[in-house]
């Protein structure tokens, strides 16, 4: 008996792998495997403990990480093989199941391309070898800056469950992290400045305009700091991401944004954004906890590879 479940379990996981190149419905896959529409979900309920549609997706995206990891195909290209109708609503899927977005999954070219299921079938590509769980090719530049990456967008995201009392609320202890400002007075202000510095520096490596410094505050929100994040971290990213393929991290540049202008060199930059941009966010993971809403996590990079899969969390060792 339990090997006729099994065969039929596997016939099932195959009609939804069989499907993954063409638009396929329900009605289609229960078709496929010889099922009425209700049979099918039965079959389904009792041998697979997944959704034929829950399952399906899972697949595509299974097999979009592997697209992203090892084909030379575009992000475009792999959000409509994985029957998204935009490339907005395929990164959010992506973003929400491997806790990344694709092009950082690409440039880490990360080990893991499975996702949770509650059984044992999942999306493996023709003649692929054995998989090397826990193996990455992050280098130092990936780890820190996909930390500040993923940090800072659960940051912003945590803050859109306050309120604006909250948000605004003085917070505690926070330091004069340099001469010519004050110290942050409140989870906004903490937050609005790790996004403008990333604003001003992008701007000072790619030649563009000084950012607004008095934004109205419908562009404060988390919402809204959240969008200008993601605008700058892509321009951010790319830039960085050449630099270091170029080896050119001792490469200087002239500030013009500066009074007078200042040369830097592009690793300096870089570590300076990290540095102070994760004091930043140490300052305000402890004024989520005088606001009595903690985030978990410490913002540490081994989070961040632990959310990658890249093996566990191990503080302290």
């Amino acid at each position: 008996m339990e090997d006729d479940q099994s065969r039929q379990a596997y016939r099932l996981s195959a009609v939804l792998l069989d499907s993954l190149n063409r638009a396929s419905g329900v009605d289609e896959l229960a078709r496929r495997a010889y099922q009425s529409r209700s049979g099918f979900f039965r079959l389904f309920a009792a041998l697979i403990d997944e959704t034929p549609g829950g399952m399906r997706r899972r697949l595509l995206l299974e097999r979009a990480a592997w697209q992203l990891r090892d084909t030379p195909k575009s992000v475009t290209e792999i959000a409509l093989d994985a029957g998204y109708g935009s490339l907005e609503a395929f990164t959010r899927a992506f973003r929400k199941a491997f806790r990344v977005s694709p092009s950082i999954y690409r440039r880490c070219r990360m080990a893991r391309i499975h996702l949770p299921a509650p059984n044992h079938f999942h999306f493996r590509p023709r003649e692929s070898g054995p998989e090397k769980p826990g193996r990455t090719n992050m280098d130092l530049f990936d780890l820190f800056a996909g930390t500040e990456s993923w940090y800072t967008r659960r940051m912003l995201e945590h803050a859109g469950k306050l309120n604006d009392e909250q948000l605004d609320r003085p917070v505690k202890g926070t330091m004069k992290l340099f001469g010519w400002c004050e110290p942050d007075k409140s989870v906004r202000e903490i937050l609005e400045r790790i996004v403008q510095t990333k604003e001003a520096w992008t701007a000072a490596i790619t030649g563009g305009e000084m950012p607004v410094w008095d934004v109205p505050k419908e562009g404060r929100t988390p919402q809204a700091l959240l969008a200008r994040f993601e605008k700058v971290e892509a321009a951010f990213h790319s830039a960085l991401s050449q630099i270091r393929d170029r080896g050119a991290w001792d490469e200087p540049f002239v500030d013009a944004l500066c009074e007078p202008p200042e040369t830097f060199t592009f690793g300096g930059m870089f570590a300076h954004v990290i540095t102070f941009n994760s004091a930043r966010r140490l300052a305000a993971l402890d004024a989520f906890q005088q606001l009595g809403v903690p985030m978990e996590g410490m913002g540490c990079p081994m989070e961040y590879e632990a959310s990658m899969g890249v093996g566990p969390v191990r503080h302290g060792a």
